[in-house]
């Protein structure tokens, strides 16, 4: 077994689910950078990493471009459907892929995927069909601690340390 992709929902995964919008209509998220060093250090350790999102937001599409994630889908219905074509594009299988969400709309995905991640904060529907329920909330380190559970999975630590010394 080799995890060679992780798929991250956004909001309630990446960001703690909020969104704000400023007097002019402007919209803010907020984005842990304990997370964005473990996607960075993923991907660095030559492994792929995806968003596949309901919503559409410049200010995602700007974090995703930030981390060098290669693979970004925006405004997805359904999310199960996109990772199965991202699947067959990258020729690995579900045994290969990783999955975080947090709500209903992530639901088909993360059943699909025999590693599904959820916080602790995510729907009782999604922590039910979850591999793993993490200690950490959306938006607050949850992403670092599903990579850093599966660099341990996999055997990378060494490997994942070195990249920072």
């Amino acid at each position: 077994m080799s995890i060679e992709l992780i798929v991250l929902d956004v909001d309630g995964t990446l960001t703690d689910g909020k969104i704000t919008y400023t007097q002019n209509g402007d919209e803010i998220k907020s984005f842990s950078v304990k997370d964005g060093l473990a996607i960075a250090s993923w991907i660095r350790l030559g492994k792929h990493v995806a968003i596949i999102t309901g919503r559409t937001s410049k200010i995602v599409e700007r974090r995703a471009n930030e981390l060098g994630i290669e693979y970004f889908y925006q405004g997805i219905h359904n999310k199960e459907e996109v990772l199965q074509s991202l699947l067959e594009k990258l020729n690995l299988s579900m045994e290969n892929v990783a999955t975080a969400g947090d709500d209903l709309n992530d639901y088909s995905m993360l059943k699909a995927s025999k590693f599904a991640f959820v916080p602790s904060d995510a729907s009782i529907y999604v922590q039910e069909i979850a591999y793993d329920v993490l200690v950490n909330r959306g938006g607050e380190g949850a992403v670092r601690e599903m990579i850093e559970k599966l660099i341990q999975l996999e055997g990378l630590e060494e490997q994942y340390l070195k990249l920072w010394y």
